[in-house]
């Protein structure tokens, strides 16, 4: 088996179709053909379930798709880690993380890393919950930044940060700070939040502190992004319920108020995979754990 077996099969997998994978891979149709069957002859697996009209992946090619994503990823940050400690550095490290992370936890990181690891470069990229774990297991991903409840098992988790919620209204909303006792004053306003895509353990806390408040919220607007939730509270679309921390850097005509005796807290954690052999992993993580 040639690692050109594994690319053709991954292509195929992904297009489930084997004109647009020929086209994807400038190779003919026929010939891409001859090498999946040469594929699955080498494994001793049938790997497509395959007619005139259709091409699907048998519960081999499947598990197959998974290993080969791996492969190739892994094959892929190899190479780039190896032109970086050519160069002198140690390596790069590729963080996700969610928007609340860059405002405290994912600076401090960094400036720890600029002192003490200036050899360790970094790639950053804002993702969702979900897709963090799904690149991190598939080693798209060294580390990341996450607000879930559990990861699987072959990934391991740290709480980085505990963080209490806030109420954001409009800078000039009537109700001061001083004036706040419960988000059941804020029973008819409509709700601008984070959507269940961001966090569906965070969405659900938030329906929690409303309920255990005596009402369920109207919910108006949601989004993956807090400076659009910001901008929709400013311009008088509603009011959020955020982590207290997430009210470090932006400008915006809001106002912050800590919700007072609820039992909810949020915590981000760190993610990564215990077998993850990135080198500058190995030295970033005493900086997390």
């Amino acid at each position: 088996m040639e690692l050109r077996h594994l690319s053709y099969f991954k292509a195929v997998a992904e297009e489930l179709n084997f004109r647009k994978a020929a086209e994807r891979l400038f190779i003919s149709q026929p010939g891409l053909s001859r090498q999946i069957k040469q594929l699955e002859e080498l494994l001793e697996v049938k790997l497509f379930e395959r007619d005139q009209k259709h091409v699907e992946l048998t519960v081999a090619g499947n598990y197959l798709k998974g290993e080969v994503d791996f492969v190739l990823n892994h094959l892929q940050m190899t190479k780039s880690q190896l032109k970086l400690i050519a160069s002198g550095k140690i390596g790069e490290l590729r963080i996700g993380f969610l928007g609340s992370a860059s405002n405290q936890v994912l600076p401090d990181l960094l400036s720890k890393l600029n002192s003490q690891q200036p050899l360790i470069s970094t790639s950053l990229e804002e993702l969702s919950n979900a897709v963090q774990v799904e690149m991190i297991e598939k080693d798209k991903l060294d580390l990341g930044f996450v607000r879930l409840a559990s990861v699987p098992s072959d990934l391991e988790m740290k709480v980085v940060l505990r963080d209490s919620f806030s109420l954001v209204v409009p800078k000039d909303h009537p109700i001061q700070i001083q004036d706040f006792h419960s988000v059941n004053q804020f029973r008819d306003e409509s709700f601008v939040l984070f959507s269940s895509d961001y966090s569906n353990l965070y969405y659900e806390q938030i329906i929690g502190i409303c309920k255990d408040a005596g009402f369920s919220p109207r919910i108006r607007h949601k989004s993956v992004h807090a400076l659009t939730i910001f901008k929709l509270v400013e311009n008088g679309m509603g009011v959020a319920i955020v982590p207290t921390s997430l009210k470090e850097g932006y400008e915006l005509n809001v106002r912050f108020m800590q919700v007072p005796n609820i039992p909810q807290f949020t915590e981000l954690s760190a993610i990564w995979k215990a077998e993850n052999r990135n080198p500058a992993l190995k030295q970033v993580l005493p900086f997390i754990i």
